[in-house]
């Protein structure tokens, strides 16, 4: 059973009570704007009415002012001023006294200002309070016609402007009257609107709004209980129809989500499993690795020790070549291979012992050119390579660069071993040094170009990062260009690539060029 909420908590409620304020307080402004309004026409109206009696009073006394009959004027002023709405009338002469009058009330009359009267340009109408009524206070200049100084009864001269002033007052009791009615009619019909649509408010919220969030309410409740097997019935095609539908198909695929997840909770041992053996190979991995540094350092040691007997080799070659006699050539050449292989087994021991030497890790202001020139001298001769061609193109006035010799030794034999095992080794690798300058600043950059397939263009963006390899297992760890871009960062340059599938690969090593240093020939 489904419980209502029936407060201004909830949202029925709070739509009844804004809708409801919002249509009182609109009646409210279009009730005031309406007796505003009427108010307005109405008193424009009774001054309408006003100064058409005042121009009849106007008009009824013209002649007697005319005959200068005193008699006429007096009964004229007093048939008119016997109207319903007229209280009294007034009319004063030049000199400030009262010519005529009519008044219905036994009592005084408003007082007036006589220099503003006689000052009139044109009438002058004005709400005031006589004998505790409101009263519409009306005067009206009359001015000195042609007829009046033309005529023989009459001694005004043309030049007076103003032969007198007619005051006249109308009541306001009827226009009074009328507003409070229509003030009265317009609250109660406002009041009997705003009831009658809030009932319907009411009920149409109930059954378009507060059953249906209930309902929802309820369904909420169901789902947090774990049970996904309740829809809620709405059928509505409104919002709320819709969202029941939402809310529907939500309980269904939560459903299918805790299938899910149940069956992935069941094969997650597995996965960790997996992951613990995977790990396991990655510390194998390290551990060969490790050996491999091992074997390395045994290895420049070996280096060290086999340079002495290969110098002592060389000395004594070169003393038994000195020592046959010169026409004993085939004796003289063989002693000179035995010279040469020696020397040539002495320069890779050097290159060797200079590329594991801690003490190059200082920066020192170096060539790059005699650097790779050192680091060709050392892969060379090495198998991988004996069926590869190099293309070497150096800057002549490539300026100097400050950086550790054998960090960036180890960056250029990275790139001679990818491009060796990218092209099979077999084919060409194209090596290149150049000044270049980068947003106003001078860099030295070294490109190497292969023949290779290429890199593809989804791994373009993985490259560098570290354990991400192509190449077949056993064949690479994926730190190589890693540990290359991390270097060349540290010596504030960049390491750029570009590539096209089938056309090889190109990577460009940019390095500030010293500030200090001049460009070597």
């Amino acid at each position: 059973m489904v419980k209502f909420r029936k407060s201004l908590q909830s949202l029925a409620g709070k739509l009844i009570l804004t809708v409801g304020l919002l249509m009182a307080s609109g009646s409210l402004l279009f009730g005031y704007i309406f007796i505003t309004y009427e108010e307005e026409v109405m008193m424009r109206n009774l001054l309408e009415h006003a100064a058409s009696s005042a121009d009849l009073i106007k008009r009824g006394i013209h002649y007697g002012m005319l005959t200068a009959n005193r008699q006429l004027i007096q009964q004229t002023v007093d048939v008119i001023g016997s109207g319903r709405d007229i209280r009294f009338i007034r009319v004063f002469a030049p000199d400030g006294r009262v010519a005529y009058k009519s008044l219905k009330e036994d009592a005084p009359p408003p007082e007036v200002d006589l220099q503003a009267l006689f000052a009139l340009a044109a009438p002058r109408a004005e709400l005031i309070t006589w004998q505790g009524q409101r009263t519409l206070h009306y005067l009206m200049p009359i001015e000195n016609e042609p007829a009046c100084y033309s005529s023989a009864c009459h001694h005004h001269s043309p030049q007076e402007r103003v032969l007198g002033v007619l005051e006249a007052g109308f009541s306001t009791a009827r226009v009074d009257a009328l507003i409070r009615q229509n003030r009265v009619a317009t609250l109660l019909m406002g009041g009997a609107f705003v009831g009658v649509i809030s009932v319907f408010l009411c009920i149409i919220l109930y059954k378009f709004v507060s059953k249906p969030v209930a309902l929802l309410e309820e369904g909420m409740r169901r789902i947090g209980r774990g049970q996904l097997d309740t829809p809620i019935e709405i059928h509505t095609r409104d919002e709320m129809g819709m969202l029941a539908q939402a809310f529907n198909q939500m309980a269904q695929e939560l459903k299918r989500y805790r299938q899910r997840m149940e069956s992935w909770t069941q094969s997650l041992e597995a996965e960790v499993r997996k992951k613990t053996q995977e790990i396991m190979r990655a510390q194998e991995e390290l551990i060969n690795a490790e050996k491999l540094a091992s074997l390395g350092r045994m290895a420049a040691g070996v280096a060290h020790e086999l340079n002495s007997p290969l110098t002592g080799i060389v000395t004594f070659a070169h003393l038994l070549k000195d020592r046959l006699p010169p026409q004993d050539k085939e004796a003289q050449e063989d002693l000179q291979v035995i010279i040469e292989q020696a020397e040539r087994c002495s320069k890779i021991i050097k290159g060797l012992l200079g590329f594991s030497r801690k003490a190059a890790y200082e920066k020192v202001e170096l060539s790059l050119n005699d650097l790779l020139e050192a680091t060709l001298g050392m892969v060379r001769n090495q198998a991988r390579f004996h069926n590869i061609q190099f293309r070497i193109e150096m800057a002549p006035d490539l300026r100097p660069v400050v950086a550790a010799p054998n960090q960036l030794q180890q960056v250029f034999l990275n790139m001679l071993i990818n491009a060796a095992d990218a092209m099979e080794e077999r084919g060409q690798i194209t090596m290149c040094t150049r000044n270049i300058k980068v947003d106003e600043r001078d860099f030295v950059e070294v490109e190497f170009t292969d023949t290779g397939p290429g890199i593809p263009p989804e791994h373009l963006g993985k490259i560098f990062e570290p354990f991400f390899t192509t190449k077949p297992v056993g064949k690479g760890t994926g730190l190589g260009l890693s540990v290359s871009y991390g270097i060349v960062k540290r010596h504030g340059g960049d390491i750029l690539v570009r590539s096209s599938p089938g056309k090889g690969a190109s990577f460009f090593i940019r390095l500030p060029a010293s500030p200090q240093g001049e460009a070597r020939a």
